[in-house]
């Protein structure tokens, strides 16, 4: 299996490679058919692998169920990890800040107008 590569596909090219032994008289049982499959898997796999092998007869287990469960597996862990991504990703994002007081530059005002009782009072609220 291909890093990155969706279950499906390397399901495909798996029966392509199984088509092209037959071709040459190469038969395989079911068994060895499943357990290349399984052998064939990434090691983020490792936890279904290991849960097939430990439950199921590999030698009885039909292949076409083995894909069912790792179209399964793949699916409910993408979601998973769909989930985990945009959760890690909205904790790195910086909280979206107002503004509480939008300054604003009229031209009539500015400091120069103010009296000088009134910058008295700005240094003193400033200092408390």
């Amino acid at each position: 299996m291909k890093q990155d590569e969706p279950i499906v596909d390397m399901i495909a090219r798996f029966a392509d490679i199984i088509n092209g032994f037959k071709g040459f008289d190469q038969k395989f049982t079911n068994g060895e058919l499943v357990s290349k499959m399984l052998r064939s898997l990434l090691k983020d796999w490792n936890s279904l692998r290991m849960l097939i092998e430990n439950t199921k007869d590999v030698n009885t287990c039909p292949l076409e169920e083995l894909y069912g469960k790792l179209i399964t597996y793949e699916l409910n862990n993408v979601e998973t990890n769909e989930k985990t991504r945009r959760s890690k990703e909205e904790m790195k994002e910086p909280p979206n800040r107002q503004i509480a007081l939008k300054s604003t530059n009229d031209e009539g005002s500015s400091n120069t107008n103010m009296s000088d009782e009134e910058l008295e009072d700005l240094v003193l609220l400033i200092k408390k």
